[in-house]
């Protein structure tokens, strides 16, 4: 019993820090080097989701979109714990996703030329559209889809950070 006291506090080292808010823990991870959680996209069109961490495991989903943001919430050597944008989590093969700046559109929104919602309207988009996402601000994102370049409030996107995430 007297080591419970060193090992929480190692775990407690181990975990990270807070994000900038305090709210949300990041760590790096031992398999891939890279911050847990974090966004990366689906590098095919179809990507099985399945049960658990192996090829034997049931495929519990099907994902077809190449570019599909999924928040990585865990990962071992060679498989990725993930959460979509509906909130289902499955394991997906870490060689089927990459790291990308795309973002989902979440509901019907606006992009405005500038950062400022009282600013020109440039297009609306539809709920699951796909974006190239560009820089951040505290509350707006720059994004292009197609001929269009214009900023979309941060809070109308699913892939932007892990603050916006629900951690």
């Amino acid at each position: 019993m007297k080591w419970a006291p060193f090992v929480i506090s190692g775990m407690m080292l181990l975990t990270g820090s807070a994000a900038a808010d305090g709210a949300h823990l990041t760590r790096i991870s031992q398999f891939s080097g890279k911050e847990v959680p974090r966004f990366e996209v689906l590098k095919f069109a179809a990507v099985n989701g399945r049960s658990g961490p192996s090829r034997e495991q049931a495929v519990v989903w099907r994902y077809e979109r190449k570019g599909l943001p999924l928040l990585i919430i865990k990962e071992t050597r060679d498989w990725r714990f993930v959460r979509d944008p509906s909130g289902d989590e499955v394991w997906i093969h870490a060689r089927m996703l990459e790291a990308g700046r795309d973002a989902m559109v979440q509901a019907e929104t606006v992009i405005h030329a500038k950062p400022d919602a009282a600013s020109a309207e440039v297009a609306s988009l539809g709920a699951g559209v796909l974006v190239d996402l560009g820089t951040c601000q505290v509350e707006w994102c720059e994004v292009s889809v197609r001929n269009y370049r214009g900023w979309a409030l941060r809070r109308a996107l699913w892939g932007v950070d892990t603050g916006e995430a629900g951690l």
